[in-house]
Order: structure tokens, then C-alpha cells, then sequence
């Protein structure tokens, strides 16, 4: 073999073996490493154990989740202990609402969904800030996003009495829809028709 072949042959051997050492990482990154949704869902986990002060007021919230062949929202209580700031409590809600029905309800909102940043107005509207991880795993069409929205606008507004009205931005911007059905360009107040009465 003439002494340029086997520099040919040096050089091909060394090109196989980095991309063989750079595929054995890459995949072992894919396989291991977390995916972006379930890092998202234990970030929203960190935040929410985060927003549970210790000195806090603990006190039942009154949280509503939709009931979809009925087209209501229920109510259902959960312990919170209260944050010093109502946008932190906005937060709070936001946040359980996200964890799910603790009594079989349909879900509010998808577990990964965090809450981007709250904001109060002077004229009692709050101004709440969502990711776009909303619209993942979002059951689609207009009673769903309905229910959805009012879950989320009664149980703040009932919790929190300085906030009557909630507008929606999602990543930071206004949005006229939550996914093509509910209308999100005005701020929402309560609506106790939409709550499911006692039998």
C-alpha cells in the first residue's frame, strides 16, 4: 500500500471513529435526557410548591372544573395556604387548576401549562399571562373552551375579591381566540349560570 492510501485509510478510520463516539452521545442524550414537556410539568410542580408559604393563611378555595356532557362548571374545595400578594394567589389558582380535579372533574388546563406572569390593573382586572403549553393536549371546540375559560374566571375572581374581571394573554400577547372557538379579546367576569347547581 503506497504511503498516501494508508494516510487515506488513517484518516478514514479516524472520521468513523468521532462520528461513531458522537452517535453513541447523541443518542444516549436522546434516550436519557428529559423530554421538554416533562420538564415543563415539574417546573410548574417546583413553582407551585414554591408559592405555598410556610407563615401563609390556610384557607378552602373554591376551585371549578368542567363537567362536559353537562356543559357546567363544578365547584370543589381545596386547601390553599395563601400567598401575601394577590398576584401570587392568582397564581395559586392557576396553578391547582393545572394539577387536575382531585374528584373526577374534566381537566382545566394541561399539566405543563405555566403561568408566564400576573399582572393587576388599577381598574381590578388581572391580567393573566399563559404559556402557549395551553393549547397542547387541549381538548378542541367551543363548550370545551367555554368551560375552560370560566373555570378559570370564577375561581379567581370568587378567591380573590380585589380581581372582578381576568383578560388572557398567551406568551405575552393578546390573543383573540384560545384555540380557533373561545373569544379572548375582552376581559371576563364571572358567570354563576355556567356553575352546576346541587341536586
Amino acid at each position: 500500500m503506497t504511503p498516501r492510501g494508508k494516510i487515506f485509510l488513517l484518516m478514514l478510520l479516524i472520521a468513523l471513529g468521532a462520528g461513531g463516539f458522537y452517535l453513541r452521545s447523541l443518542s444516549r442524550r436522546v434516550l436519557l435526557e428529559p423530554t421538554p414537556r416533562a420538564e415543563e410539568a415539574a417546573r410548574a410542580k417546583l413553582s407551585q410548591i414554591a408559592l405555598q408559604p410556610n407563615n401563609g393563611t390556610t384557607q378552602l378555595a373554591t376551585l371549578y372544573f368542567p363537567v362536559l356532557n353537562e356543559g357546567k362548571i363544578m365547584p370543589e374545595s381545596r386547601s390553599i395556604t395563601w400567598a401575601q400578594s394577590d398576584a401570587d394567589r392568582v397564581r395559586q389558582i392557576v396553578l391547582a387548576l393545572a394539577e387536575g380535579s382531585h374528584q373526577g372533574y374534566g381537566r382545566v388546563l394541561p399539566a405543563s401549562t405555566s403561568v408566564r406572569a400576573v399582572f393587576l390593573a388599577p381598574d381590578s382586572t388581572a391580567y393573566l399571562d399563559l404559556s402557549n403549553d395551553i393549547l397542547n393536549d387541549f381538548e378542541p371546540g367551543i363548550q370545551s373552551e367555554t368551560l375552560a375559560v370560566y373555570s378559570l374566571v370564577n375561581s379567581i375572581t370568587i378567591n380573590i375579591p380585589s380581581v372582578k374581571r381576568v383578560q388572557f394573554l398567551i406568551q405575552g400577547q393578546q390573543v383573540e381566540t384560545l384555540d380557533g372557538h373561545a373569544d379572548l379579546s375582552a376581559a371576563f367576569t364571572s358567570d354563576p349560570t355556567r356553575v352546576k347547581s346541587a341536586p
